[in-house]
């Protein structure tokens, strides 16, 4: 299962969000462009320590059963998974150039990855090896979600 943690696996993240630009649209969803690379930088934020989110009740009580569902093959995440509110951007736009780099930064830190104290919002504490594939997923989600 490809793992945001590979080298190889972020070059190839990293190209297709290059590739992004004003023309790609939403193959499903809500959200426009911008507000995509905005969720998508918020949530790298949160795998990589720098911001926390208190978790949600209804993931304490299921949260741990459907991370490892979600895991355990190569599927990718589902058409309109839902989001959760502080990660939905309300902002219609911005600076898509600047989002995309601060997106690319983030993905280029999980070269030197160490949040052993990890706690998913909804899923709760995730090891390394399962933030790195959900991280992919999650990545690879919103890539799809604008045919890139």
């Amino acid at each position: 299962m490809k793992t945001v943690l590979d080298p190889n696996v972020r070059v190839e993240l990293i190209q297709r969000i290059q590739s992004l630009s004003h023309h790609h649209k939403a193959q499903w969803g809500r959200m426009n462009l911008w507000q995509m690379l905005r969720h998508c930088t918020l949530a790298e934020e949160m795998y990589l320590g720098n911001k926390e989110h208190p978790r949600n009740f209804i993931g304490r009580l299921i949260g741990q059963m459907a991370i490892k569902g979600i895991l355990k093959d190569e599927q990718p995440l589902g058409k309109n998974s839902p989001t959760a509110p502080a990660f939905k951007v309300k902002e219609t736009n911005g600076d898509i150039e600047v989002e995309k780099s601060k997106w690319i930064s983030l993905i280029e830190s999980y070269d030197n990855y160490n949040n052993a104290d990890f706690n998913h919002w909804f899923f709760g504490k995730m090891s390394h090896e399962q933030v790195g594939h959900f991280a992919y997923k999650h990545i690879d989600h919103h890539l799809r979600q604008f045919n890139v």
